[in-house]
């Protein structure tokens, strides 16, 4: 989590992830009613700990809590083993019922680039928000905002959950605020409508990668390696990847504008683009040839059932469910992403409120929780249904573009996306 380098961009590749694998857990949707929010002590720490809350209401349906648990701060020392905190977590509570607005997702101006949270929530005219997805991080990599799983805006899928058996997804319907959560997992294709030739497509929008063996062919059509086969839609950055391989460059109907035996070019709003790299390169030249391509790109459930992306769906990746049906399921696990941290959570409450909240953390004012702590932290606030978002320094929340809680590093880090509130109902657009 704090450590974005353990699902940093070669993860897209993994098959599977060597962590404990979170239980099978069903994509449901949650119905919506009206009912009070939980507001039990939270269950950290020492039972006769000090607890404050204070509540104020943002908009109709939507209100913010801070809650402080411990009153003197903690040794520097004693950060991950204190037992008498402090903690301080804010909570952004929305009815469905009640408000006039939809909750959505947003990445700024485009997919690979990092926004710190607060501008995201000012450039989006957001009332509220909360960082949301896992993202390659790694401030010397080029696209540093890719994210490393699901990322879906205002119905357009730019980005593919990964393999990974610890990711989980959270979806919200922005027209209903209706939410979903749950693994979610992918298949693509592209096929020449004329000769029905067709290849697997493997990711979307993430830069392809040279096989090892053949780094130092310029022309990649000469690998006798399988590489990858990358969609670039115009939402990922100013140009598409350059460097050695194939792009094959599509108009809106599929059809073939030009190709290429390097990458990088620029797209407009109506163009995608196909990569391929290692012996996939030839074969997309192949697929590619007379008459225009058909892409196929499907969402599917737990249950193996398509999940239509529609226009207004939106979708963030988290790692682990942290609450099921109001059980706590995140699984035992060990070293630093398991430790104390500071925290990010988005969930569901039994009569449908949207819960968004943040854990302050790895600080003497405010220590963080371990995954375990998190999910109890989530089921005390009356979270059903959880996920547990990016966190450590990428935590922040953020109420009219500034900042509600205190980032951990020195400054507020930027981040690939963000949850946002708009307090005025869902009328499409980019998100």
């Amino acid at each position: 989590m704090t450590s974005h380098s353990r699902y940093a961009f070669r993860l897209k590749r993994a098959a599977a992830v060597a962590a404990a694998a979170t239980a099978a857990w069903s994509l449901v949707l949650v119905p919506t009613s009206q009912a009070a929010a939980a507001d039990a002590s939270l269950p950290l720490g020492d039972a006769n700990l000090e607890e404050t809350r204070s509540s104020q209401t943002l908009a109709d349906g939507v209100t913010l809590t801070r809650i402080v648990r411990g009153t003197e701060p903690a040794q520097a020392g004693q950060i991950n083993t204190t037992t008498r905190g402090p903690w301080v977590v804010n909570v952004l509570t929305i009815d469905p019922h009640k408000t006039h607005g939809h909750l959505e997702a947003t990445y700024g101006p485009d997919l690979a680039k990092t926004e710190k949270t607060t501008d995201l929530v000012r450039s989006s005219g957001a009332l509220a928000g909360v960082n949301a997805s896992f993202f390659t991080f790694t401030a010397s990599m080029q696209y540093p905002g890719d994210p490393v799983g699901l990322g879906l805006y205002g119905g357009k899928l730019l980005s593919e959950p990964t393999r990974g058996s610890d990711e989980v997804n959270f979806v919200v319907d922005a027209n209903s605020n209706r939410v979903l959560m749950g693994k979610l997992s992918w298949s693509s294709s592209v096929q020449n409508r004329q000769t029905e030739a067709t290849l697997p497509l493997e990711y979307i929008n993430h830069p392809p990668v040279v096989p090892g063996a053949c780094s130092g062919l310029t022309d990649q059509t000469q690998c006798t390696l399988p590489g990858d086969v990358v969609q670039f839609t115009p939402e990922f950055a100013s140009a598409t990847p350059s460097g050695a391989g194939v792009e094959v460059v599509l108009d809106r109907h599929g059809c073939v504008v030009r190709t290429s035996t390097t990458r990088g070019t620029e797209l407009t709003d109506s163009q995608t683009s196909l990569q391929a790299m290692g012996r996939d390169a030839a074969s997309l030249l192949q697929v590619a040839r007379q008459g225009s391509l058909k892409v196929t790109s499907t969402l599917i459930n737990e249950q193996g059932e398509e999940l239509p992306v529609r226009k207004g769906l939106f979708g963030v990746n988290g790692r682990y469910r942290l609450t099921a049906d109001g059980q706590i399921v995140v699984p035992a696990g060990s070293g630093s992403f398991f430790a104390r941290n500071p925290r990010t959570i988005a969930g569901t409450t039994q009569d449908g409120k949207i819960v968004l909240a943040t854990i302050d953390g790895r600080m003497t004012t405010s220590v963080g929780t371990t995954m375990d702590e998190t999910a109890a932290v989530a089921q005390a606030l009356g979270m059903r249904d959880a996920v547990n978002l990016d966190g450590g320094g990428s935590t922040a929340m953020s109420v009219e573009g500034a900042l509600v809680n205190r980032p951990s590093g020195t400054t507020e880090r930027a981040v690939g996306d963000a949850l946002v509130f708009m307090n005025t109902p869902y009328r499409g657009g980019k998100g």
